[in-house]
C-alpha cells in the first residue's frame, strides 16, 4: 500500500467516523450503544478479525514458528470459534480492536523509511495513538461503555468528538495529496 492510499484511506474513515458523532441523532446513540452487545456486529467484526489473524498465521515462515504453523492454525481458529460461545459480551467490540491492530501494520509500513515526507508523521501519531486506545479497549472493553455513556450524555461532547475526528480526517485527506 503507497504512503498517499495508507494517509487517504485513514483520513476517509475519520472523516466518516466524525460525520457519525456530529449526526448525534436519538439513533446515533442509540445504534452506538447497541454496538457493543450486537452478534452481527461481533460476526463481522471478530470473525473478519479471526479470519485476517488465521491468514496470517497459515503464511508463517520458517523463522516464524512455521515447523508448527498447523498447531497454532487450529488452536487460534478453535479459540475464536469458541469466543463465540463463551465469551459473547462485547465481542464485537473486541473484534474492532483485533482489526484496528491489525490495520496498523500496513498504515506503518506504508510509511516505514519515508524521511523525505515528514507530514507522514500525522498519520503515524494517529496509528499508534488506534494502537494504544486498541490495546485498552481490547483488554477491557467495558470502558468503552463507559466512554459512549460519557459521551452522549450532552450533545455538545459528542459533536465536539465528531468535529475533531472531521477535521482531523479532512487533515489527512488533504495531506495524502502532498507526498
Amino acid at each position: 500500500m503507497s504512503l498517499l492510499v495508507a494517509t487517504l484511506l485513514t483520513g476517509l474513515v475519520l472523516l466518516a467516523l466524525g460525520g457519525w458523532f456530529l449526526w448525534n441523532s436519538p439513533t446515533v446513540k442509540s445504534c452506538s450503544i447497541a454496538f457493543l452487545r450486537s452478534m452481527p456486529a461481533a460476526v463481522v467484526l471478530f470473525g473478519g478479525a479471526a479470519a485476517w489473524f488465521l491468514w496470517h498465521i497459515s503464511n508463517l515462515g520458517q523463522a516464524d514458528f512455521g515447523d508448527y504453523k498447523q498447531l497454532l492454525f487450529l488452536l487460534f481458529a478453535g479459540t475464536a470459534i469458541g469466543s463465540f460461545f463463551f465469551v459473547k459480551d462485547f465481542l464485537a467490540v473486541r473484534g474492532l480492536a483485533i482489526l484496528m491492530l491489525l490495520c496498523a501494520r500496513p498504515l506503518l509500513n506504508a510509511a516505514y523509511m519515508q524521511y523525505d515526507d515528514p507530514q507522514r508523521l500525522l498519520l503515524v501519531g494517529f496509528v499508534y495513538l488506534g494502537i494504544v486506545l486498541a490495546l485498552y479497549v481490547g483488554a477491557a472493553p467495558y470502558h468503552l461503555r463507559d466512554f459512549l455513556n460519557w459521551l452522549f450524555a450532552q450533545d455538545s461532547r459528542a459533536r465536539f468528538l465528531g468535529t475533531a475526528l472531521a477535521a482531523y480526517g479532512a487533515l489527512l485527506s488533504v495531506v495524502a495529496f502532498t507526498y
